[in-house]
C-alpha cells in the first residue's frame, strides 16, 4: 500500500531572507535616531540621500520593471514641489502639504496616463519630455511663483531650524521605507510576475490575459506620486522654488544614472546606484561642469562594459562562486550526481512510470552536462558558452 501523498509546502522567505529582513529593520531604527548623533549638515546630507533613494527606485519601476523608459519624470517632481507651495499658501500644514502634494500629482497622473501610455517605446520616453517642459511654462504663469523668479515655503520659516531639519529627515526615511515596502510588495505578487511579462511581450503577456493597461496605469501612478513626494521633499530641503530648477532634465538624467550604476531590472540596484551617486556628488560635487562630465562619461562606461550594473555583477559573481561550492542534489560537484531513476513513484501506472523516469533522466543528465562543463571551464578565465550557463543557472 503507497504512503498517503503529502501536499507541498511553498515558502516566499528563506533564512537568508528573514536574516536580511532583520537586519534592514535594524539599519531602519538607527537611522531614525541618528539625527540625535549627527550634525545639522550630515542630516542634511542623509535627507538627500533618502530623496535620490526614492528617485531611483521609482524611474526602475517604471522603466526597469515595467518598461516605460521616460525622460520626462522630472515633470512630476516639479508638480510636487508646485502643489506643496500652493497647499501650504491655502493654509494647510506645510509637513502635511509635502504628502498631499504628492496624493495630488498623482491623481493628475491618472488622466495623464490615459493618453500618454498609449505611446511606445521612444514615443512615451520623447512625450513625458514634452509635457514637462508644458508643464514648465503652465507654472510659470502662476502669479503666486512669479514666473522663473520664483518663491519660498515661507511657512516653514515658524519652525525652530533644527526641529525643522530633524522633522523632514524623519518624513523623508518614512517615505522612502514606505514607498520601497510598497514596491517591494507589488513585485513580489502576482502584479509583479504581469509587470516583468509587459516588460518582456506585451502582446503576450495580453493574450494570457494580464490587464496591461490596467498594470501600467498602476505603475506609472506609483512612480508619480513617489517622485512627487520626493520633489516635495526636496523643496523642503531647499526653501525656495524656481521652475526652471525643479522642472529640468537633469533630475532624470540623475535617476537614470542611478539605476544604470546600481543594475537596472533589480530592486537593490535602484538603492546601490542612488547610494553610489550620493557618495560621488558628496566627494565631487564642488568641480563644477567636470561633475557633470564625470557622471556622463560613468554612465557611459557602465553603459558599455557592465550593462547590469553593479548589483547584477556583483550577484553574477555570488552565484558563480556559489555554483563551483555549492552541492548538485546534495553532493559536491567533485563527486559523481545520484542516479535519479532510483527516485520514481511507486504504485502509478506503467505509463506515467516512464514519463517520471524520463524527465528525471533528462534532468539528471542536464546536471551531469553543467558538471563536466563546471570542471572543463573552471578558472578566473571563462568562455561565453560558459558565461552563459552560469546565468542560466544564477
Amino acid at each position: 500500500m503507497s504512503a498517503p501523498a503529502t501536499m507541498p509546502v511553498i515558502e516566499r522567505g528563506t533564512a537568508t531572507s528573514r536574516v536580511a529582513a532583520i537586519v534592514v529593520a535594524v539599519i531602519i531604527v538607527l537611522l531614525a535616531i541618528a539625527p540625535q548623533f549627527l550634525s545639522a549638515g550630515a542630516v542634511d546630507r542623509m535627507t538627500a540621500l533618502f530623496i535620490y533613494v526614492i528617485l531611483a527606485a521609482m524611474w526602475n519601476a517604471l522603466a526597469g520593471f515595467g518598461g516605460l523608459v521616460s525622460v520626462g519624470q522630472q515633470v512630476f517632481f516639479g508638480l510636487g514641489a508646485y502643489f506643496a507651495i500652493r497647499l501650504a499658501d491655502a493654509g494647510l500644514n506645510p509637513f502635511l502639504s509635502l504628502f498631499v502634494s504628492g496624493i495630488v500629482v498623482g491623481v493628475v497622473s491618472i488622466p495623464l496616463s490615459l493618453f500618454m501610455l498609449r505611446l511606445k517605446n521612444g514615443e512615451f520616453a520623447i512625450g513625458m519630455w514634452v509635457i514637462a517642459a508644458l508643464t514648465h511654462l503652465l507654472v510659470n504663469l502662476d502669479r503666486l511663483v512669479q514666473g522663473e523668479t520664483g518663491t519660498s515655503l515661507i511657512s516653514l520659516n515658524v519652525y525652530d531650524a533644527g526641529t525643522r531639519r530633524a522633522t523632514i529627515y524623519w518624513l523623508a526615511l518614512a517615505s522612502m521605507t514606505a514607498l520601497l515596502a510598497i514596491l517591494f510588495g507589488l513585485l513580489r505578487g502576482s502584479t509583479g510576475a504581469a509587470i516583468r511579462a509587459i516588460r518582456d511581450n506585451e502582446d503576450a503577456a495580453a493574450s494570457v490575459g494580464v490587464r496591461v493597461t490596467g498594470t501600467k496605469r498602476l505603475l506609472f501612478v506609483l512612480a508619480a506620486f513617489g517622485i512627487g513626494i520626493a520633489g516635495a521633499l526636496w523643496l523642503a530641503t531647499s526653501i525656495t522654488f524656481q521652475p526652471k530648477t525643479y522642472f529640468n532634465v537633469q533630475w532624470t538624467a540623475y535617476m537614470i544614472f542611478m539605476v544604470l550604476v546600481g543594475g537596472i531590472g533589480t530592486f537593490e540596484g535602484a538603492i546601490l546606484g542612488a547610494l553610489v551617486f550620493f557618495l560621488i556628488e558628496t566627494w565631487f560635487g564642488g568641480t563644477g561642469v567636470w561633475y557633470l562630465v564625470g557622471l556622463g562619461a560613468t554612465a557611459v562606461l557602465f553603459s558599455l562594459f557592465l550593462p547590469r550594473g553593479l548589483w547584477g555583477r556583483s550577484k553574477s559573481a555570488l552565484a558563480c562562486a556559489c555554483c563551483r561550492s555549492a552541492t548538485v542534489y546534495g553532493f559536491r560537484r567533485t563527486q559523481q550526481a545520484p542516479a535519479m531513476t532510483a527516485q520514481r513513484p511507486r504504485g502509478k501506472p506503467q505509463g506515467i512510470r516512464r514519463k517520471h523516469d524520463h524527465a528525471f533522466r533528462q534532468d539528471d543528465t542536464h546536471h551531469r552536462r553543467r558538471l563536466r562543463h563546471r570542471c572543463a571551464h573552471g578558472g578566473t578565465r571563462r568562455s561565453a558558452r560558459c558565461r552563459r550557463d552560469r546565468r542560466r543557472c544564477a
